[in-house]
């Protein structure tokens, strides 16, 4: 997974700007401890956000088909004046205080996906998205 997302990352900077900041995570936590891993979590994405347009992935998120989300962030693309920062939680999800900080939260299925998943998911979506804003194919 991890090549996946390094060759899509590479894509994606070739045609936007784009960085992928990857925090630590809160590990060594018993499973009653949900709450302070989000914290802990919570206090490393802190250190990266300035005043970026936040996008947190959640599955309470809006769900949206490709085209759709196309559409979307073709609109942030062109309209905001702030960079557009995607977050995907680690195990215990995203803190409150991170979810209330984003602009939007969006979701990319119901089910609830591993953030290595969701990462690789989102990286195919967002390259998928500016291929089609070039009009350049993709494959179906």
């Amino acid at each position: 997974m991890a090549k996946l997302v390094d060759e899509y990352c590479r894509r994606i900077a070739r045609m936007a700007p784009f960085e992928l900041v990857e925090t630590r995570e809160a590990r060594g936590l018993r499973d009653d401890e949900i709450e302070k891993a989000k914290a802990l979590e919570a206090g490393y994405l802190m250190k990266h956000l300035k005043d970026d347009h936040l996008v947190c992935l959640s599955d309470r998120g809006r769900e949206m088909t490709s085209e759709e989300f196309t559409q979307w962030l073709k609109a942030k693309l062109e309209t905001n004046v702030r960079p557009l920062t995607f977050i995907i939680g680690g195990h215990a999800g995203l803190a409150e205080e991170i979810l209330s900080r984003a602009k939007e939260i969006l979701s990319l299925s119901r089910m609830t996906l591993s953030h290595e998943l969701c990462r690789l998911v989102l990286l195919e979506q967002i390259y998928r998205s500016l291929t089609l804003m070039k009009g350049w194919p993709y494959a179906k």
